[in-house]
């Protein structure tokens, strides 16, 4: 008799739903990732709602899934990934590389290599050629970035130069805490049947929201592969024909060197 109590209740215990506990909340995404995930999401969202169509439902589900992970604090993509960046960045701690965007892009400018070199080594010329930066100051050895973001926003930085071979090449790099982790380079050569001079980009950057950040430059229109083609197209047309087209009065530039 016993027996079959036992047996009774084991199996009315066995058929009771179990209240499920929730499951401990992680931290996983930094202080400045959540302000820029919540920022961005939000904008995306609201941007999305308001357009109304299929295009428009698509950017307010991301926007919705970027502001859930800066509310919360936590990315799947780094759990899954075993990244923390809520934690003192170090060698264990740090983004994999295969996380930030990588571009490279080049054109053929009719020009001699020394003379591409000298333009595009005074900082100051880029925001004439490179429609997304606003300014580059230079002050000695370091240069003061402002680039244009989605929705009117800014994001500025600071960089180096850290490598440069006259008429060949020029590397950058942004500082240590800057908002944006990048780097480039710039690398002249001659172009082959002696057609000018083959202008190379390499840039590698890490967007302020990690990948999230990026696929909303996309959404925007602000994907980086078009902007460095874009603006190698207005650099071969600023050095050859001594203007860039454009209905804002984008100034000559050849002038300063």
């Amino acid at each position: 008799m016993a027996t079959a109590t036992m047996t009774a209740r084991d199996r009315m215990a066995t058929n009771t739903p179990q209240r499920r506990t929730a499951p401990r909340t992680i931290v996983n995404v930094g202080e400045a990732e959540r302000f820029a995930s919540v920022l961005g999401g939000g904008a995306l969202a609201l941007f999305g709602l308001a357009r109304g169509d299929l295009a428009g439902l698509l950017a307010a589900a991301v926007g919705g899934s970027l502001a859930y992970r800066g509310a919360t604090g936590y990315c799947h993509l780094y759990g899954a990934l075993g990244v923390n960046t809520a934690e003192p960045r170090g060698p264990a701690a740090s983004i994999p590389a295969d996380q930030g965007v990588k571009v490279t892009k080049a054109v053929t400018i009719n020009r001699s290599a020394d003379e591409l070199y000298r333009y595009w080594r005074n900082l100051e010329n880029l925001p004439r050629f490179m429609r997304h930066l606003e300014s580059v100051k230079e002050t000695g050895s370091r240069s003061h970035w402002v680039a244009k973001g989605p929705l009117g926003t800014k994001v500025e930085w600071d960089a180096e130069i850290h490598n440069e071979k006259p008429g060949e090449l020029i590397a950058w790099r942004s500082l240590e805490g800057s908002e944006v982790d990048t780097a480039g380079a710039v690398h002249f050569s001659p172009a082959t049947g002696g057609r000018g001079t083959a202008v190379r980009v390499v840039l590698k950057y890490d967007p302020p929201a990690g990948k999230l950040g990026a696929v909303i430059a996309k959404l925007f229109g602000q994907a980086p592969e078009q902007q460095i083609m874009e603006d190698l197209r207005n650099f071969k047309q600023l050095m050859e024909a001594g203007e860039v087209p454009t209905t804002r009065g984008q100034p000559s530039g050849r002038g300063r060197d």
